[in-house]
């Protein structure tokens, strides 16, 4: 080579390879080249690894995995139908899970849910809102959703969830005390003492606790159950109670609006009650008694009982006398 890397010698030198050089007459062919790499390939390839190159693809892949793969896609396929058509929702509806399923066959079914703490809610109102039903497992049963299930039912304060095993599940629950029924809108919800919705009014099981109406009501129902106690021997007389325009209660009784005013409503109730006891005010035909005055008691007569009142004054005029 000259100083510049480029080699000079003639052009029929022996190539890296051995032969004659590529260029040359006589440097040989493309097959001695290849010939000349295969032999260095064998030179530096370990024996054990070229005796695996040197077998045919078709032998170095397992038996049958065309077969088998193809066999996989196929499954696939069908099981992404067999969901997607809403089969498979079917079939758990009916069946239960296939985990759930095969846990069952197993001998690990639940065929026991022992219950504590129930007070307002019915069984199956508990079983439905745990999730747990004829296809629950015990082995495959999340207890931790179970209990999340529970506690958003607003009634169910607190709640816990144990297996049994082979086949019992165990609730603990508190639930909250339901205080009022409140009304608004024509819907009627189920409140605790602190005026939080905990329930729907969906049966008569609420049926004997207070009822509160309006706007705010049910933020306010502390003051009514007051009013109530203040009542005395009218309390059980006292069907509702409705809090009007934010500040003030109208109570229903016996058919009868008693209008207490914003400040004092202990004290004209007690008035009420006085006049109930010396004059049987609520058994005349009346359909509202007015209180919200300090010095006087207004009487709102039924339809009936105000025509009949009018006429009677018709009655007793002294009539005039002819000139």
């Amino acid at each position: 080579m000259d100083g510049g890397g480029r080699n000079v010698g003639p052009v029929g030198a022996e190539g890296p390879f051995g032969g004659q050089g590529p260029l040359g007459p006589a440097a040989g062919t493309v097959a001695s080249v290849r010939a000349s790499l295969a032999a260095r390939l064998r030179r530096i390839t370990p024996p054990g690894r070229r005796s695996r190159l040197a077998n045919p693809i078709e032998r170095r892949i397992p038996r049958h995995l065309g077969t088998a793969g193809f066999s996989l896609s196929f499954a696939a396929l069908a099981l992404a139908g067999f969901v997607g058509s809403g089969a498979y929702d079917r079939f758990v509806a009916e069946h239960g899970r296939p985990l759930d399923i095969a846990a069952r066959i197993a001998g690990f079914g639940v065929e026991r849910v022992t219950i504590s703490g129930i007070a307002r809610l019915y069984e199956r109102e508990v079983l439905q809102a745990a999730g747990i039903d004829g296809h629950s497992s015990v082995v495959f049963l999340d207890v931790a959703e179970a209990r999340e299930r529970l506690l958003a039912v607003p009634l169910i304060a607190s709640a816990s969830v144990r297996k049994v095993y082979p086949n019992e599940i165990v609730i603990t629950q508190v639930e909250r005390e339901p205080a009022a029924l409140w009304q608004r809108n024509g819907e009627i919800a189920v409140i605790a003492a602190d005026g939080t919705v905990i329930d729907q009014m969906r049966d008569d099981r609420y049926a004997a606790l207070p009822l509160v109406v309006g706007d705010d009501a049910n933020l306010k129902l502390k003051d009514y159950l007051a009013l109530i106690e203040a009542a005395g021997s009218l309390a059980e007389r006292v069907k509702a109670g409705t809090y009007v325009s934010g500040r003030r209660w109208t109570l229903k009784l016996d058919g009868v609006d008693i209008r207490l005013p914003e400040t004092g409503a202990t004290e004209a109730l007690a008035r009420l009650v006085k006049l109930e006891r010396d004059n049987r005010i609520l058994e005349k035909d009346i359909i509202a008694v007015d209180l919200r005055m300090p010095d006087r008691v207004v009487v709102r007569l039924t339809e009936e009982a105000a025509a009949a009142r009018a006429e009677s004054q018709k009655k007793s005029k002294p009539k005039g006398t002819s000139t």
